[in-house]
């Protein structure tokens, strides 16, 4: 359960950053909500781009690895799109695929940087 709770609060921190940083990215809702598209993130990092990338794995191959950016914008415009007011309404938006990919890169780095910091500070 703290396991789980940790990886929350690092995709939460990582999407903190990277909604600051990347300007066509918005966030106007509540912690609850925050923690909720933190909860979305997760499940669709863990089942639904895996399997995006399996399906697209010829490309990615022929991309040398590009593809997989790809893959990494379109899902985190899904998230967006899920949580935005046509969906679930959860505050969070993206305006458009753009920032979605550079999203996307940001929040990567974000969450390795941070993943390492508490991988560290268990020990």
């Amino acid at each position: 359960m703290n396991k789980l709770i940790l990886k929350v609060a690092v995709i939460a921190a990582a999407l903190w950053v990277t909604i600051w940083i990347i300007d066509g990215l918005t966030f106007d809702g509540s912690w609850v909500q925050f923690v909720l598209i933190a909860l979305i993130f997760g499940v669709v990092n863990s089942v639904i781009r895996p399997v995006a990338k399996i399906v697209s794995l010829p490309i990615i191959i022929l991309t040398l690895g590009l593809g997989a950016l790809v893959i990494n914008g379109l899902t985190f415009w899904f998230v967006a799109w899920l949580s935005g007011p046509e969906v679930l309404d959860l505050g969070f938006a993206s305006t458009g695929f753009w920032a979605s990919f550079f999203g996307a890169i940001v929040m990567a780095l974000a969450s390795s940087v941070l993943n390492r910091f508490v991988k560290n500070s268990r020990r």
